[in-house]
């Protein structure tokens, strides 16, 4: 087990930032794939942005999100980020951070990633 916790979550005016925190326990996440996913009310959760393990190297983004949303990681506090700017209404969802011991097939698909935090709340407001 990897256990995740997500934070950084709230409620942001439309054109405003945020960063999510994802600490991961048990695992250094030098070794993990990490990334971020998004669940809309009545809609699928999607892949917003991940990250490779330290000597796997790659960083992608959803194309909804590229050029607002950086992905990060700090290895000395074992936390994955996602910055947020110039955030909309419709980037509202409960984000989560997913993670895999080693490599990813696809860094998009969500059955790639074996654990899964809980959730953090992001609601943008028009």
């Amino acid at each position: 087990q990897v256990p995740l916790i997500e934070s950084g979550g709230g409620l942001v005016k439309a054109g405003g930032s945020l960063r999510l925190s994802c600490v991961a326990s048990l695992v250094t996440i030098r070794y993990l794939t990490m990334a971020w996913f998004r669940q809309a009310p009545g809609k699928e959760r999607e892949f917003v942005s991940g990250i490779g393990t330290l000597s796997g190297g790659f960083e992608a983004y959803a194309d909804s999100v590229k050029g607002r949303f950086t992905i990060s990681r700090d290895i000395a506090k074992n936390t994955m980020y996602l910055q947020m700017s110039s955030l909309k209404p419709e980037d509202t969802a409960v984000y989560f951070c997913a993670a895999r011991v080693g490599t990813v097939s696809s860094a998009s698909r969500r059955s790639d990633y074996d654990y899964w935090g809980q959730g953090t709340q992001v609601t943008v407001s028009s």
